[in-house]
């Protein structure tokens, strides 16, 4: 068996050290995205591929790999990077690293929060490139403690911030979904049957699903219309989940009031609309970037590779319909 491992982008250095003690493994020495003849030539030679997920491992890669590959292992909870039916097809795993990156994306979409509703990117601005001075009216934004958040994917991450959002800011929980969520439930937050209900009764929604083919532009013109002229809404999960085009298009009408956007629909391209306007802030895409969180991820990675190595399924094996 090929137990030597393929790695798109060099990970933190204890993940790497943890490497160098598990695998024989080749990584690219450059700091950029893999080209497409590094995927393939991973998926040929190699019995595990460790990915990012702007890799894009699609059917026609998939069709290369060699009768060694065993597993794509996707440094990343998202796994729409990978086309996971056609892996499958061929007996070759696909894995991904949840749980250990749930605190930190939840916390960035409260970054995001917070920085949309208290206008924080606007206000840094004007302090380092002007004077500035305290009045009544000046530089107002929106209160967070005690209003409504509409949770769209109540999963490990929706379930998460919605705790937080419940337990540290009394905020009123709504959240939609195909299944109930029992963290959720369990602080009382309330599950609506339609997504309109929730748009229409929040202050502010915040996205947390799986890019799918049925969640894309799962926000868009009509859905924005719905939401109140003082709602901000919040996206850590995918980009195309959200039609950025109607989203600039809302903000400068002020059909909503703010949005808060850590993933773009043809990242790393942001909608060029969307970088004129104030009332939008732009992060690119930090949702899991932490010192702690990126070395765990890591850790999940090795161990997938292990279990596969070792005869298993990986600990983290992505299954799809």
């Amino acid at each position: 068996m090929n137990k030597k491992v393929y790695v798109t982008r060099r990970l933190p250095e204890k993940v790497m050290q943890l490497m160098d003690k598990k695998f024989e493994y080749d990584v690219s020495p450059e700091e950029r995205l893999a080209t497409r003849e590094e995927l393939i030539n991973g998926v040929k030679n190699y019995g595990a591929i460790v990915t990012m997920l702007n890799d894009n491992i699609d059917s026609e890669i998939i069709s290369m790999a060699g009768p060694d590959l065993k597993l794509i292992a996707n440094y990343g909870v998202g796994f729409n990077n990978i086309d996971v039916k056609a892996a499958n097809s061929r007996g070759i795993y696909v894995s991904n690293t949840p749980g250990v990156l749930t605190d930190a994306t939840a916390d960035i979409a409260f970054t995001l929060l917070f920085s949309a509703a208290r206008r924080v990117i606007e206000g840094d601005n004007i302090v380092r490139t002007s004077t500035f001075a305290w009045a009544p009216k000046y530089m107002l934004g929106y209160d967070i403690t005690g209003k409504t958040v509409g949770i769209i994917g109540p999963g490990r991450i929706g379930s998460n911030f919605g705790k937080k959002a419940a337990l540290g800011f009394n905020m009123k929980v709504l959240y939609y979904g195909r299944h109930n969520s029992s963290e959720l439930d369990s602080i009382g937050a309330e599950r609506v049957a339609e997504l309109q209900d929730l748009l229409k009764r929040s202050d502010f929604v915040t996205i947390h699903v799986p890019l799918t083919p049925e969640t894309r532009h799962l926000i868009g013109a009509g859905e924005l219309a719905m939401m109140k002229a003082t709602a901000i809404l919040i996206n850590t999960s995918r980009g195309p989940v959200v039609d950025e085009k109607a989203l600039a298009e809302a903000l400068s009408k002020k059909v909503i009031a703010a949005a808060g956007l850590d993933v773009y629909e043809n990242e790393p391209d942001v909608e060029p609309a969307l970088k004129t306007l104030k009332n939008v802030v732009l992060m690119p895409h930090l949702g899991t970037s932490t010192f702690e969180t990126r070395e765990n991820m890591g850790f999940l990675v090795v161990k997938n590779i292990e279990d596969v190595f070792a005869g298993n399924e990986p600990q983290n094996m992505v299954r799809v319909k």
